[in-house]
């Protein structure tokens, strides 16, 4: 793969503070505080979906008011990448977190499951418009040197959304009714449509019609790329829990997918699309190749650890719902401070290979350290342990948007950036899908341990998933030898859980150390950065 021939040992250090005017810091606010809106109510539909069930009546159906909104998310980020170069970053922006705030809106006024869904999917829609435009805009206001400070205070709003939707869940669930989780979002996009509307003033192209634009728009890619998403994306939230690998059900959407992702490939190569929506050429580089190969490992450990440490709060530690997500900030805060400390280390050397090995070292490390983790272990183990994961991941939070922008030109901000997205999205996705069912089949496997007939039937083909629960096991407290053998099958199934996961997390170890150290850019090169007061008056006009 061709490789710029500049790198930044060839490079005198360039890098001069920048100076940043008040309409820069205005725009900031309507950013964070969209960002805050897309994880918020996200993070505290966990603790409120059993109520919401109950509810509603349905006790299967409701996985898909969770997965429907991550599938629309990632399936739409490559679309908003390439819409964000033909008609602008301001609109679509706004557009983005006004689906979201309509998606609440109907979730919040549900009356069926259905009605759910449906607002769940538009509100993914719109979320995955607000993750991917954010990133762009930040990219478009500040050179690409400066950009890991930057994106560091962002991802830390959105973290704080992480963090305290679980307690503000809670506090729903037990205080008031389920439908405030989505309608407090209705204030929040009001605010941030506000501030968006007013100082998020930036270039784009107003000389072409809507019709020129249009035709622009790679209509056929993006419903092939969409397409084949969906029909890999969808059988992975059912797959080994509603229905099993085996069935056809399961295999032959798998197959479709991915014979359309290819076809989608295929057609992006063949010449005949004007403006690609995932051009070639962004792999076309070893640098950001591999940085792209990174984020899809690094979505898939993050969501791997984010779904399974909660079990092992629940299912061996006897924690409730929500100690365990109370347990669980041990690895979502370190996240925030490491992210920042990543971020300014990038920024004043000029180098972002370090944080990168660095950080797929530690996250390796804690992962495989929760391997020793079972029910006996005393607080602060897993504590200190998760600290370390997160640590890690931190620091390849802010490493990986350098990596995979620095040897491409600043031209293709938008496109690589929703590349990435929909990359880590993707990973995501198989972070749930691949140790759920490497627990299920050594839950299965293990499944002989256990004496009692009747609770092994209970626990087997993806029951003992559906089972990790703290009021599950103290059922069990009548037969306390064959509670302690769940919990023991508990314990050894996480235990492979963590094994497999270290394997995915060292991937990114030996990948790291085969990107280059490209010069950074310490100037802004595009065409959408913030309009003069003139531009403004003359659009007022």
């Amino acid at each position: 793969m061709a490789e710029p021939v500049i790198e930044v040992e060839d490079f005198e250090d360039s890098n001069k503070p920048v100076k940043y005017g008040w309409r820069f810091w205005a725009v900031f606010p309507g950013l964070c505080i969209a960002s805050l809106l897309s994880s918020l109510e996200v993070s505290a539909l966990s603790t409120v979906m059993p109520t919401i069930a109950n509810d509603l009546k349905s006790s299967t159906d409701t996985v898909w008011a969770i997965d429907t909104y991550f599938v629309a998310q990632t399936a739409m980020q490559p679309l908003y990448g390439q819409m964000a170069n033909i008609f602008g970053r301001r609109w679509l922006l706004i557009q983005a977190v006004a689906l979201f705030a309509l998606g609440s809106g109907l979730c919040g006024g549900a009356d069926s499951i259905g009605m759910l869904i449906v607002g769940r999917t538009v509100q993914g829609i719109g979320g995955g418009g607000i993750n991917v435009l954010i990133e762009i805009i930040v990219g478009d206001l500040v050179p690409l040197r400066e950009r890991p400070k930057f994106m560091g205070v962002v991802m830390g709003v959105f973290a704080l959304g992480n963090f305290i939707g679980p307690v503000i869940g809670g506090v729903i669930a037990t205080r008031t009714t389920w439908r405030w989780v989505f309608w407090l979002n209705l204030p929040v996009a009001g605010a941030a449509l506000v501030l968006l509307a007013l100082f998020l003033q930036v270039k784009y192209d107003r000389s072409t019609s809507v019709w020129a634009k249009l035709k622009r728009v790679d209509f056929i890619g993006n419903t092939l790329l969409v397409g084949s998403i969906i029909s890999i994306l969808l059988p992975l939230t059912w797959a080994g829990t509603v229905r099993p690998w085996s069935s056809w059900r399961t295999i032959f959407p798998l197959i479709l997918g991915f014979a359309g992702l290819i076809a989608f490939l295929f057609y992006e190569n063949s010449g005949w699309v004007a403006e690609q929506t995932m051009p070639l050429r962004l792999f076309s580089n070893r640098t950001s190749a591999l940085a792209f190969i990174m984020t899809f490992f690094h979505g898939t450990v993050l969501f791997w650890v984010a779904y399974f440490m909660p079990l092992y709060f629940q299912a061996v530690l006897e924690h409730s719902p929500q100690h365990a997500g109370v347990d669980f900030l041990a690895s979502a805060i370190p996240l925030v401070p490491t992210g920042i400390i990543s971020g300014v280390l990038i920024s004043i050397l000029g180098k972002y290979r370090p944080s990168t090995i660095f950080g797929f070292v530690i996250m390796t490390l804690g992962t495989g350290l929760f391997i020793m983790l079972d029910d006996k272990s005393k607080t602060a183990v897993w504590v200190v342990f998760q600290i370390i994961f997160a640590a890690g991941s931190g620091f390849i939070i802010t490493a990986l948007v350098p990596a995979v922008l620095s040897p491409l030109p600043e031209s293709d901000l938008a496109t690589a950036t929703a590349t990435m997205g929909f990359i880590r999205g993707f990973g995501t996705m198989w972070g749930v899908a691949i140790p759920t069912a490497v627990f299920n089949t050594q839950f299965n496997h293990l499944l002989y341990q256990i004496t009692d007939e009747s609770v092994r039937a209970l626990l087997a083909n993806g029951g003992a998933y559906q089972r990790a629960t703290k009021a599950f096991l103290e059922s069990l407290n009548s037969i306390p030898l064959v509670k302690a053998e769940v919990i023991g099958v508990y314990v050894a199934s996480l235990q492979r859980v963590w094994t497999v996961g270290v394997v995915f997390s060292a991937i990114g170890i030996p990948l790291s150390f085969f990107i280059k150290e490209i010069q950074m850019r310490t100037e802004k090169e595009n065409e959408y950065g913030l309009t003069d007061e003139k531009e403004n008056e003359k659009e007022a006009k």
